[in-house]
Order: structure tokens, then C-alpha cells, then sequence
């Protein structure tokens, strides 16, 4: 924490010292060609995270093709474009990082979509060269206004706009200008918000790694500064507790009768659990205390939200892969003219529909009526769409009447589950608020949904 803090006072950031600077993981993403690979490369060569072999092997004629560090596949060497997301690590004496380098194609959306679900930080690419730049009312790429919007929608909560290629236009403070003002526009509207927008030169490296001052009248931090300031996502520990079970053991040739003999494994969705907790098991609905909680490294440790744990329940309890393990029902307030007793209510009731947000990835577009495949936590259950609320358009962001989302259309369903599900706003907790639709015959990853 001594470094992070010295870190910010010599960038000249202004960052709370209490945030979490464990490995920040983030994303690039933007339109087709924007340099997004090139920027990745950059920083892996400038940061020295890649070895001299590996720079001599994407070496020609004494130029580094810094793209061909990050594509991986054999067919986008050979194409020269991003399709799958490639994962690239590297560090500097501040933080460790972990990049995603997400495909611009419109046909590959639903790999950014993964991409950006699991990020804490994301930077879209803008290419000034691909702009009517010396246009006040210039218009924005439409992927460069989808994926920010993804990027708004799946709560990741640090945006970067860096805006590329300005060393290829005749006047780049001028250009730096009106995109600028184009961002912010769109940001405006659409209620993004924005760390910062930064000017840069991938392949010179330019605001990159170190800042290039004054360059298109630009005075802040480099790009990679900003990064070592954003805080991690935080997790939602400050929810009550719930728990999906993953996978479940059981004791070997145990004869403790004075607690459950399995161990019900998984990763904390939202609060923490620590023994001694009542919870509530979903679906059956039944009753127990918590007697031991195991961490990863299967010591007994209190274990919050974001982090794996084992739990062993009080006694024995129908538990399989799929259920959820919930904090108990809270009983309701008493009124003095009342004489029931009102039922207690669980603070993650279950739900059999649900008004939500789907991003979809499918070919095939989503029509009313169809019936997919939902995961939510571990737990599969068949979904039919019952209505198309409206589609999302990404250019002037108003909300279309629709019967049906096209593929990589964003959209707000209603959805009517075939059993019902402990779902919460994805406002409010990531985990229990998304869920993913899959095409019962294909097997395809349809949509991402995120409830409202």
C-alpha cells in the first residue's frame, strides 16, 4: 500500500487510500482496427513483460508488429484480426495487471461481452483516422458506442476512452478536440461515466506507458498511470448472504454425527458466511445453521463475497449442485392491531419472471415465444420470452418497438422461467442479477441477461 501511495503522489492522482489495488483486470475493446492489439503489445514491450525471443519472432525488416504479440491464433495471424479474447499478464513496480484484448468485429460481440463481464476496467480504442475528425458534429463508430454501452450495462466500473492514431492526422490537437467533445456528448447521453480521455499513439507509444506532455494540449496522466490508480471491482460483501453450490463432498469414512457430513463448495455471490450463520436452503426451503466454513486452502476462515468456500451445515441436509445456501428469513415487524404473526421473508425471494436487459450473441435473433436454456448461479432452468419490450439503438440510443432482437442487439425482454429463481437486480447484486440463455438445440451462448 506504501508504493501504491507513493505512486499516486508522484502521477499527481488523486486516490483514496483505502481503495483495493490488488491485480487490476481490464479489457481493451472498440471498433475493428482501432489498434487495440497494438496497444496491448505496447505495453507488454515498455512494461519488459515479454521476452527478446518473442519480440525477434514478431520482428520484420526492424520493425515490431507489436498486434502479433497478443493474436495467438493461427487464423488472426493470418487474417491480421482479433476473434478470441486474449489474456496477456504483465506487472510494473506499482501493480500487476491482467489484460483481455477483445475482438472489434460486430460478429464476435459476445466475446467481448465475456471479456468485459469479468473486468474491473475498460479502455475503448477510438480511431481518429476512421473520423470525419475536422468535423465539430462528427459521428462515432457505431461499435465504439455499443461497446461502451455493454461496458456501462455489465457495471464495470472504470471507462477509459483513448483516442488513437492522432500522430497519422495533419492537425491532432484539433482532432483530439472535436472527438473529445464527441465523447462526451455520447457519455452525456447515454450516462456513462468516464475516468478520462486520453489522447495516444500505440505505435509510438505516446501517453501510453509515459505521458508525451502537451501533445494535443493534453496535460494528464499516461494510460498506464490511470490504470495503476483504478481501484478492483468492488465485491458485494455488504449483501446478505448468498451462496451457489457447486460441487459437493463428502467426509470420507466420517463418524462426526454433530454436524452434516459434506462439504457444499462454491464461490460467495453476495454478503459472507461465517459458522454459527442460519441460512435457508433454495429450493427446499429448509432450515440450518452453518457449523464450519473452509477457504480455498481448506482452513476454517470467515469467507466473503468474491472468494471460494466450503460450508458444512449443522446437520444433514438434501443439498445438491444447483441449490443456492441463502441467509435465513428475517421475520417482519409486528404491528400493535395485528394478531398473526407475519410470515418471515427471505431477503432473496425467488421469482418466475423477470424484466431484464439481454445483450444478444446469437445468429439467430431472439423472438417472443422461443424457449431457451437459463443458467443462473449452477442451477439450469428453461426460459420462454415473453415479451420484447424494446430495442436499444445504438446510435441515437432511443428505444425501438420491436418483436424480435437481430444478433449483437441490446434490448430490454420479459422472461418467464419455468421454476423459479432467487433473482435480484443486477444494479444490486451482480451474481443473483445476470443470467445466461442458451439455444436448447445448438447448445449456443445466446444472451447475456441482466435483471432489472
Amino acid at each position: 500500500m506504501t508504493t501504491i501511495a507513493n505512486t499516486t503522489e508522484q502521477t499527481g492522482l488523486n486516490v483514496q487510500k483505502d481503495q483495493n489495488f490488488s491485480a487490476l483486470r481490464f479489457i481493451t475493446c472498440g471498433s475493428v482496427d482501432d489498434g487495440k492489439s497494438t496497444l496491448i503489445g505496447r505495453l507488454l514491450v515498455d512494461s519488459r513483460s515479454v521476452l527478446q525471443d518473442q519480440v525477434a519472432g514478431v520482428t520484420k525488416g526492424g520493425e515490431v508488429d507489436l498486434a502479433q504479440l497478443t493474436d495467438g491464433l493461427a487464423s488472426e495471424r493470418e487474417q491480421g484480426i482479433t476473434i478470441d479474447v486474449a489474456w496477456r499478464y504483465f506487472a510494473t513496480d506499482r501493480r500487476k495487471f491482467i489484460i483481455g484484448d477483445a475482438p472489434g468485429h460486430e460478429q464476435y460481440t459476445r466475446n467481448m461481452v465475456t471479456a468485459a463481464s469479468q473486468a474491473d476496467a475498460a479502455i475503448v480504442l477510438v480511431d481518429a483516422t476512421k473520423l470525419d475528425w475536422a468535423n465539430p458534429a462528427l459521428q462515432l463508430l457505431p461499435q465504439t458506442r455499443r461497446h461502451s454501452l455493454l461496458v456501462q450495462l455489465l457495471r464495470v466500473p472504470g471507462l477509459v476512452f483513448a483516442v488513437n492514431k492522432l500522430d497519422a492526422v495533419a492537425d491532432p490537437a484539433l482532432a483530439f478536440a472535436h472527438i473529445q467533445a464527441a465523447l462526451q456528448q455520447f457519455a452525456q447521453d447515454a450516462g456513462l461515466a468516464v475516468t478520462a480521455t486520453v489522447p495516444i499513439s500505440a505505435l509510438l507509444g505516446w501517453n501510453v506507458v509515459t505521458p508525451h506532455a502537451g501533445w494535443c494540449g493534453y496535460q494528464g496522466p499516461s494510460l498506464l498511470q490511470l490504470l495503476e490508480s483504478q481501484p478492483t471491482t468492488p465485491a458485494d460483501t455488504h449483501l446478505p448472504l448468498a451462496f451457489p453450490v457447486q460441487w459437493v463432498e463428502k467426509f470420507s469414512a466420517s463418524s462426526d454425527t454433530s454436524q452434516g457430513r459434506r462439504v457444499f463448495w462454491g464461490r460467495v455471490a453476495a454478503g459472507q458466511v461465517q459458522p454459527g450463520q442460519a441460512v435457508q436452503i433454495f429450493p427446499s426451503g429448509q432450515l440450518a445453521s452453518v457449523a464450519q466454513v473452509l477457504n480455498h486452502t481448506r482452513q476454517p476462515q470467515t469467507v466473503a463475497a468474491g472468494l471460494s468456500a466450503g460450508v458444512v451445515l449443522d446437520r444433514e441436509v438434501d443439498v445438491s449442485r444447483g441449490d443456492w445456501i441463502v441467509a435465513a428469513p428475517q421475520a417482519a415487524a409486528v404491528a400493535e392491531d395485528d394478531f398473526d404473526t407475519p410470515a418471515a421473508i427471505s431477503p432473496w425471494p425467488a421469482q418466475k419472471t423477470a424484466t431484464a436487459t439481454v445483450a444478444w450473441m446469437d445468429d439467430e435473433p431472439l423472438v417472443v415465444g422461443r424457449v431457451y436454456w437459463a443458467l443462473h448461479g449452477h442451477r439450469w432452468v428453461k426460459a420462454k420470452v415473453q415479451h420484447v419490450l424494446f430495442n436499444l439503438d445504438v446510435h441515437t440510443l432511443e428505444r425501438q418497438e420491436a418483436s424480435q432482437l437481430a444478433p449483437n442487439a441490446i434490448g430490454q425482454v420479459q422472461l418467464l422461467l419455468q421454476e423459479p429463481l432467487p433473482l435480484a437486480s443486477f444494479a444490486q447484486a451482480r451474481v443473483l442479477g445476470s443470467l445466461i440463455l442458451v439455444d436448447t438445440a445448438s447448445h449456443k451462448t445466446a444472451g447475456a441477461v441482466l435483471v432489472q
